[in-house]
């Protein structure tokens, strides 16, 4: 594309699989040699620190030896590197290293040396300042028009700014409306910090603004009400750019002393000081980086600027000067000035590719090799052009684009699931699959699973494993697991899937899924019937009954009752669970003294009762559920749940208190230690060991707590399985009917502090009363209408979630049908389209009288 290519003065490649972003880059006389000549400092997020003095050399050997002076290897990675007035009472220039969660200065030092070696350079660390929140990039400057010396200001991942004034911690300020970190910049002639926010505006806050707005310290979350005396931090000027800004600039020369630099991802802005745009350039290309430099024209500002086409663009204002070709997609660029050569571009590129170049117009040596003069050989020639015709037909013959693989070249994955346990012990010689909630005796109980190939990543799997296997045409691979209970409380599921992931012979990636199950002898082993329990279901069906050591053989062996109208399964980590099967009628009674418990007994004999009478040939084998619901004991797991939740965040709460008040006593404490007239401590010591025992007290309380509340949510994902099936046992629900119905109860596979079962499934259930099971046009609509509603968080009580439940189960029980088609819903009226404004609560204001409908 260009007619130049940029002029290669001194180059090097920086490491091996290191890398580095616009931060990682710049230049300035670091080691305070006081010739102006500069220094180039490169930093890599593999946390490799490397100084240079490029020169030009007269033989390849040494080059890049000779230019090195310092090679450090940090143990954190770099994000950002800064050359400044960083020390106070000296005015030396020092380097600032911004870490993750740390920021470093050091002194950078020569020392002569008396051999052919040279000099020796030495880095030194003056002070580091641990940070409390993520870093994301920084910017230096004259905060506050202090001279003599610059102050850091850090940028959060979360929105905070943290500013430093030497060796010391002034404050921090979140920024408003926060999201997602953007580029920062300092403009020394307004004291004034400018970003991009993530409604693609550019910013700017004046430092005295910061200064006194509320202290970051005192505000966990910027959208909560003030509570401190400060002022509501906002912004002086904000100009809307419309797109996500890559990098800003505030250049300080003479010929745009107003000038500040807006690089976009499709444009490039220039606006004065109070943020009104002086031009814009639309850009053709998608740039990487960009550098303002001084022009020899007065009233205009050269631009340097790179992009993805591997291309250095040269601009006077909006005017294009000149076009180089790199060798690379730039990331950073800069300017220096050198012993042999001054203004010149230095480069660094994503993979560690640093290259001093300049605009020369030194031609290329490059000369254009002689053609060969052979005449050709037409007979050779139309016999390749019609074997590439061939081709060429054969090709389009087709309408896939991707090649359909042979029955044969087919890859398929099968699990294959041993119906006993192993003894003694295999696992140590086979991989491990873990089910997360099981096992309550110290007894190991293994079961072997066999793939056909592959990785698998079982749902219920606390371990992976991975294989690169590369099996021919024909050929099978087996890979055998063991799997066994691991905690002390059984689990919600015994099923879960392999997922394998492979590319074909044409590269194209693909992915296989197969599900199994774990057998029921994994959890449960037989035991004698309980003769009382606390929680009973009776299950029906229009066969006569079947012998129950024939319907569970892998139990019958030790099973006490050799009729078969008894089994009593005694789970590893659960309740005892007995299934008694009438003598006289077609019924089998489950009972327990758990209620949780009971589901997967009851999953398992109705899916075996499928079985058995598909295999005799039985057609209308029906199977129902007559009793009422268990809602009442199905509640009670629920309340459990809730309870263990409420105490969680009750434990949070006091845990937040007492950290506070740990830290205030620090704070007297450190005040009075170095105080240099010794004063009584007034028991602050006592108190701040009492304050210590309450916080380890409170964490062993929330860590018990927390353990709890995993076990009361598998135990309600058991109780909410028993009551779908039940309720599509009584209501004869297809399996389509029946999985909205579980995942409208199950929305979650897990809790988490900020977003619960309870909220989650009342959302759910209360919109289907509002659609599919409402018996009013106008809920549809008023449904309809709704544009959002209030923020899930964790309820009051249990009372309208037991409420809508209860009221799901009614309708579903009065021939509600449950569909998500789009035409199961009632026409919406025109002159019900409006009544309900977005946002409003769903019960309006009859309150839940809608419910009662």
């Amino acid at each position: 594309m260009s007619l130049f290519k940029a002029r290669d003065w001194w180059s090097a490649a920086l490491g091996e699989g290191e890398e580095f972003d616009q931060g990682c880059l710049c230049v300035g006389d670091v080691d305070n040699s006081g010739t102006g000549h500069d220094k180039v400092v490169v930093g890599s997020y593999m946390g490799m620190l490397r100084i240079f003095s490029p020169h030009t050399h007269k033989s390849s050997e040494g080059g890049v030896t000779d230019a090195q002076l310092l090679e450090v290897q940090l143990q954190n990675a770099i994000i950002h590197v800064e050359v400044g007035k960083f020390v106070s009472c000296s005015e030396l220039l020092h380097l600032a290293v911004l870490h993750p969660r740390k920021l470093s200065v050091y002194s950078v030092s020569g020392t002569a040396g008396n051999v052919e070696h040279g000099d020796q350079y030495q880095l030194k660390l003056v002070y580091e300042h641990n940070l409390k929140r993520t870093a994301c990039n920084m910017t230096y400057g004259t905060f506050g028009g202090v001279t003599g010396h610059h102050s850091l200001c850090i940028q959060s991942m979360d929105g905070m700014l943290m500013f430093f004034e030497q060796d010391s911690y002034s404050f921090g300020r979140f920024l408003p409306e926060f999201l997602l970190p953007g580029p920062l910049v300092y403009n020394s002639r307004t004291d004034s910090f400018l970003t991009v926010s993530s409604a693609r505006q550019l910013d700017s806050y004046k430092y005295e603004t910061l200064a006194v707005a509320t202290e970051a310290e005192s505000r966990q979350d910027p959208d909560l009400p003030l509570k401190t005396g400060g002022k509501r931090l906002m912004p002086d000027w904000t100009f809307v750019l419309g797109e996500q800004a890559l990098e800003l600039s505030v250049p300080s020369f003479s010929h745009a002393s107003s000038s500040i630099f807006v690089l976009g991802e499709r444009n490039f802005y220039c606006l004065r000081d109070n943020g009104q745009i002086r031009f814009m350039k639309k850009l053709e290309f998608n740039p990487s980086c960009f550098l303002p430099y001084a022009s020899v024209t007065d009233g205009s500002t050269n631009l340097l600027l790179g992009n993805h086409t591997n291309m250095l663009l040269i601009y006077q204002d909006v005017t294009l000067k000149w076009a180089a070709q790199l060798s690379f997609v730039p990331v950073a660029v800069r300017v220096a000035n050198f012993p042999e050569l001054k203004g010149v571009v230095v480069s660094l590129s994503s993979d560690g590719h640093l290259l001093c170049s300049y605009m020369g117009t030194d031609p290329s040596f490059f000369t254009t090799p002689k053609v060969d003069a052979r005449e050709a050989d037409y007979e050779q020639v139309d016999a390749e052009m019609k074997k590439l015709q061939k081709f060429i037909r054969e090709a389009t013959r087709t309408q896939d684009i991707l090649r359909k693989p042979d029955a044969e070249e087919e890859l398929t994955v099968k699990a294959s699931v041993s119906s006993s346990v192993d003894s003694p012990s295999v696992n140590a010689q086979r991989h491990t699959l873990f089910l997360p909630q099981e096992h309550a005796r110290r007894r190991s109980r293994f079961i072997t699973l066999f793939l056909s190939t592959a990785s698998p990543d079982p749902r219920l799997a606390m371990l992976t494993f991975t294989s690169s296997l590369s099996p021919g045409v024909g050929s099978s691979t087996v890979v055998v697991f063991s799997a066994f209970l691991n905690g002390r409380y059984p689990p919600a599921d015994l099923t879960g899937d392999i997922t394998v992931s492979f590319s074909s012979p044409t590269g194209v990636p693909r992915v296989l899924q197969s599900r199994f199950s774990l057998p029921l002898l994994l959890v449960c082993v037989p035991s004698s019937p309980a003769k009382t329990s606390k929680f009973k279901i009776t299950v029906d069906t229009n066969q006569p009954p079947v012998n129950l050591n024939a319907i569970f053989p892998e139990f019958s062996g030790k099973s006490e009752d050799k009729d078969g109208n008894t089994l009593a399964l005694q789970f590893l980590s659960g309740a005892k669970v007995t299934v008694v099967a009438s003598k006289t009628s077609q019924r089998y009674r489950i009972q327990s003294d758990s209620f949780g418990d009971m589901w997967l007994v009851v999953k398992e004999l109705v899916q075996r009762f499928d079985q058995h009478f598909s295999k005799l040939g039985v057609k209308d084998f029906k199977k129902s559920f007559n009793g009422p619901l268990p809602l009442q004991d199905y509640f009670l797991s629920v309340d459990h749940h809730f309870q263990l939740r409420v105490s969680a965040q009750q434990y949070q709460d006091l845990l937040s208190e007492r950290a506070v008040q740990f830290r205030a006593i620090q704070r007297r404490l450190l005040t009075r230690f170095k105080d240099k007239t010794p004063a009584p401590l007034q028991n602050l010591d006592t108190l701040l060991d009492a304050t210590y025992s309450q916080v380890i007290a409170l964490a062993e309380a929330a860590e018990e707590n927390r353990a709890l509340l995993e076990e009361a949510f598998v135990r309600l994902r058991s109780a909410t399985h028993l009551l779908v099936l039940l309720l599509s046992l009584l209501q004869g629900l297809t399996p389509e009917q029946t999985a909205i119905l579980e995942a409208t109860l199950l929305p979650l596979l897990q809790d988490t502090p900020q977003l619960g079962w309870e909220e989650s499934c009342d959302a759910a259930v209360s919109h289907l009363l509002r659609t599919c099971l409402s018996w009013s046009p106008k809920d549809q609509a008023t449904s309809l209408a709704q544009a959002g509603g209030p923020v899930l968080s964790l309820p009051h009580d249990t009372a309208r979630l037991k409420k809508h439940i209860t009221l799901l189960c009614d309708r579903i029980g009065k021939g509600g049908r449950l569909t998500l088609a789009s035409e199961a819903n009632a026409p919406v009226p025109a002159q019900v389209q409006n009544l309900a404004a977005p946002g409003e609560s769903a019960e309006g204001e009859g309150g839940e009288g809608w419910m009662e409908k």
